[in-house]
């Protein structure tokens, strides 16, 4: 669907750097009868390294005013065009800083809702939400990713009709770090292969991300090293966890639909998806199924995942009705499984989900102890 009449001109958007942060100066006097030398400290937070990322509709380039302000100029011609690039806001200094405060506005207003033609995004470079208090260390930096889309899955009636010129701005301030900073929750990529031959070990929430398991920062990287690994190149699918001060708090099987593979299933949609893994198991419970308590339900005597029904949605809108079976037994399970030729994905009442390749019978699954990982083969 072509709107040429209905262009989308951006024609300001400006991702600025606060920067009007003081801090406390070392000036303390030690007088104990000798010399004391304090090392200098320097503030030095900005922006650097734009990148525009690939597929985004032709724009001037995106330029940097002071090292604080990042400028450019795009317009979106037709449903679909896109624009998106990536910038790092830099720690050169000596002090850790972390994010004071952060808005976005649209037209000189704060967004609390966008127009129905339009998506606009800050986050970091692997979709981890931007918030408050989050830490930028000192000698580090943090990729930030911009993306402005023209929807291309609206009604008529959302089109605009005439074209439109907004002005779009985020902005974002850094103070000096204080007890209130906490680390940026970025994903880690894990995989693992013939677990009691090479020690790569589980993943179990909760508890400490082990040694022996190679973390991996894109979702990328860890598909490679399982398909190099396995020598197989068809697997769609590996480990995603949330990890906070070492401890692994939230894990999930994350798999991918191509879009040759949804040309080939009709209905199916192409994408990247995960499903949350849930730990619901304790040992020592007295409900049926080693059930902890707070999610067991005597009405069906079922231990339910509190993400069963989102796990299901997400595998519903990917495969459509006509692939997926829920599978009930009384008390003793119900799971919701889809799949395509080359792709299975199940999630479980009690927190288990997995993905597999039918043909060469490899998977990766978090299981309802919340313990995580990958293994299989012919």
């Amino acid at each position: 669907m072509r709107i040429d009449k209905d262009n989308i001109k951006i024609i300001l958007i400006l991702l600025i750097l606060g920067l009007g942060i003081g801090y406390s100066y070392l000036n303390t006097e030690l007088n104990i009868n000798g010399t004391a030398n304090i090392n200098s400290a320097n503030w030095n937070v900005y922006w650097n390294n734009v990148q525009v990322s690939n597929g985004s509709v032709e724009a001037t380039t995106p330029t940097i005013s002071n090292q604080t302000t990042v400028n450019f100029d795009v317009t979106l011609a037709e449903p679909g065009d896109y624009y998106e690039f990536t910038v790092d806001a830099v720690n050169a200094g000596t002090l850790d800083a972390m994010i004071d405060t952060m808005d976005s506005k649209l037209n000189g207003v704060t967004i609390e809702e966008l127009p129905a033609y339009l998506d606009y995004s800050v986050s970091y470079a692997d979709d981890t939400m931007i918030d408050v208090d989050q830490l930028l260390l000192h000698d580090s930096s943090e990729t930030y990713k911009v993306r402005i889309a023209y929807k291309d899955d609206i009604s008529a009636s959302d089109l605009p009709e005439t074209n439109q010129s907004l002005s779009l701005q985020f902005s974002v301030t850094y103070k000096q770090a204080d007890e209130e900073a906490e680390e940026v929750p970025h994903p880690a990529y894990t995989y693992t292969v013939n677990l009691t031959n090479n020690g790569d070990g589980y993943v179990q929430t909760g508890e400490a991300m082990p040694n022996d398991i190679t973390q991996y920062s894109s979702a990328a990287d860890a598909l490679a090293a399982l398909r190099l690994a396995v020598r197989y190149n068809d697997i769609q699918f590996y480990l995603k966890h949330m990890i906070n001060e070492g401890v692994v708090t939230e894990s999930y099987v994350e798999f991918v639909i191509t879009q040759d593979m949804a040309q080939a299933n009709s209905g199916v949609t192409a994408g990247t998806y995960a499903l949350r893994g849930f730990n619901t198991y304790d040992g020592n419970a007295s409900s049926t199924k080693n059930c902890k308590s707070e999610y067991y339900d005597t009405s069906s005597g079922m231990c339910r995942s509190p993400y069963y029904e989102s796990n299901k949605d997400i595998l519903q809108n990917v495969f459509g009705n006509e692939r997926c079976t829920e599978y009930t037994n009384g008390n003793l399970y119900e799971y919701y499984s889809c799949h395509i030729s080359v792709l299975e994905a199940r999630a479980d009442h009690n927190g288990f989900v997995e993905a597999l390749e039918p043909t060469e019978s490899w998977y990766c699954r978090v299981v309802n102890n919340g313990t995580s990982y990958c293994e299989g083969g012919d």
